[in-house]
């Protein structure tokens, strides 16, 4: 039996303002719309290159706007995606990467990891409601450009 996530719902405040900054500031594509009346609705992106996607809207959580922390996208070039991103004016944090190269400690040194070892280079974002993302570098080779 094989299981995959399919979709993260996240809570927003203004679903109008969400659905700006994820698809014209993050590049997601907009998959779903759906508004059959005023107390529900359900938005669905996707990341560019992603078999996941998110979710938000009307009636659809209970949870605070901007409580969903650090939820991972995965890229395989992060100076690429860090420059698309900020191109298209996400605040993105400079990147950072696992200063230990063997026992991890928890902490970083700045710059993309010398090696580009996968799972070790990171950058992080917040939506204009306060989730926070964070992008990871898995699957690094020259010339790759940027993976969603």
């Amino acid at each position: 039996m094989g299981y995959s996530i399919e979709v993260l719902t996240l809570p927003v405040g203004d679903v109008d303002r969400a659905i700006r900054f994820y698809t014209e500031q993050a590049g997601f594509v907009l998959d779903v719309d759906y508004h059959p009346n005023a107390g529900f609705r359900v938005v669905q992106l996707t990341p560019p290159g992603s078999s996941s996607s998110i979710q938000f809207g009307i009636g659809l959580t209970d949870a605070a706007p901007g409580s969903v922390r650090a939820t991972y996208l995965v890229v395989n070039d992060i100076e690429t995606a860090h420059r698309e991103l900020t191109g298209r004016g996400v605040p993105v944090s400079p990147i950072r990467h696992k200063a230990e190269t063997g026992d991890w400690q928890g902490d970083h040194a700045p710059g993309i990891d010398p090696e580009r070892r996968d799972y070790a280079s990171f950058a992080d974002f917040t939506d204009p409601d306060g989730n926070t993302w964070l992008l990871q570098e898995r699957g690094y080779t020259r010339g790759s450009g940027s993976q969603g």
